[in-house]
């Protein structure tokens, strides 16, 4: 592969120059913080900006102060934790595929996470929420583990893309089968699956944050030591191992990436797949198919949709709320015909 051809793969997107992508990087942080003040702000009850700032500020006990601080606060800091968590396992899992079409569901994290909170349910009497965090992460790594060890399985020179998506595709419909002869059987378990199934970020508070804040930092420490890896890998396999990369030892930490950000989400907020699909398209035109910058836009892109789509479901449907879960998925759904329907098909 020509030097020229290696800098045409890694140059930026349409109307960017590599002088611009720090200023774009500001731009999408700045928006990051107008999302953040509207989803403090916004809800069944309007808390002015001013009430915001002393809620934030000051230790007083006035019923905005209790609003913000209890509910919406915490509210907050998981959207902006699992966007970015779920922007940023989406453009890995995408790279890592080489398919505009996936998302971290593709590795079966996501019905891994419900099937063991189902089995905890019903096997141990699991009841709280934090009990199925730790539940949902474990059956999300088990199951990204399975999808990993079959996509090696009968090959050389670890797993391709294609083994993984078709491993994953198949890890995923049988679990899906467990699950769902699972709920038919327990009441109580189909009642949190419903509600899991929808995805939201209400309802949850700070220590929920910080049980799954180590897992979402570890997995952004993977996603930035598999940066050099991934974006050789993108120059095509042959010429990655020419360039003295270990392409399986870059996939394996390729997943345990994806799998500690998604697996971790997915156990908080529940299934919000269409986050993982969108905001690496919506960030690549910007940052172009290097990764160094991809990852940081998709991050911060995937935080300021979810607390977008968490304002909006609180507006629409006053005074109660859609859950942001179907929020992404009427607006993802015509996201993904128009992505299939492009005339030229995006190249990872």
């Amino acid at each position: 592969m020509s030097t020229s051809t290696v800098t045409a793969r890694f140059s930026p997107g349409f109307g960017t120059t590599r002088g611009h992508r720090p200023l774009i990087l500001a731009g999408l942080f700045a928006g990051l913080l107008v999302a953040v003040v509207l989803s403090l702000m916004v809800g069944a009850k309007p808390v002015p900006p001013g009430d915001v700032w002393h809620a934030l500020t000051a230790h007083t006990g006035t019923e905005n102060d209790i609003v913000v601080r209890s509910l919406r606060v915490p509210r907050t800091a998981v959207g902006v934790m699992a966007g970015i968590a779920l922007g940023v396992a989406g453009a890995l899992m995408q790279g890592h595929t080489r398919n505009p079409l996936a998302d971290p569901g593709l590795l079966g994290v996501t019905q891994g996470a419900a099937f063991a909170m189902v089995l905890g349910i019903m096997a141990l009497g699991v009841t709280g929420l934090y009990g199925y965090i730790w539940f949902g992460l474990a059956g999300a790594l088990a199951a990204s583990a399975a999808v990993f060890a079959l996509g090696m399985a009968g090959g050389r020179g670890g797993p391709t893309p294609v083994t993984l998506a078709l491993s994953g595709t198949a890890v995923s419909a049988f679990l899906y089968a467990l699950t769902s002869a699972l709920v038919l059987m327990d009441e109580q378990a189909m009642d949190v699956f419903r509600f899991w199934q929808a995805g939201s970020i209400a309802g949850r508070d700070g220590e929920v944050v910080a049980q799954a804040l180590p897992f979402v930092a570890a997995g952004l420490l993977l996603a930035l030591v598999n940066v050099p890896g991934l974006n050789a890998i993108s120059l095509g396999e042959d010429v990655a191992r020419a360039l003295g990369q270990n392409v399986t030892l870059t996939r394996a930490v390729g997943v345990a990436a994806i799998t500690l950000l998604s697996g971790a989400s997915v156990a908080v907020c529940g299934s919000l797949s269409f986050v993982g699909l969108m905001v690496p398209h919506l960030a690549r035109p910007f940052s172009g198919p290097d990764h160094r910058w991809l990852l940081p836009y998709s991050g911060l892109t995937g935080a300021t949709a979810l607390l977008l789509a968490d304002v909006i479901g609180r507006v629409v449907a006053r005074p109660g709320e859609l859950e942001v879960g179907v929020v992404l998925a009427l607006f993802g759904a015509p996201f993904f015909v128009a992505l299939v329907r492009r005339r030229k098909p995006v190249r990872l």
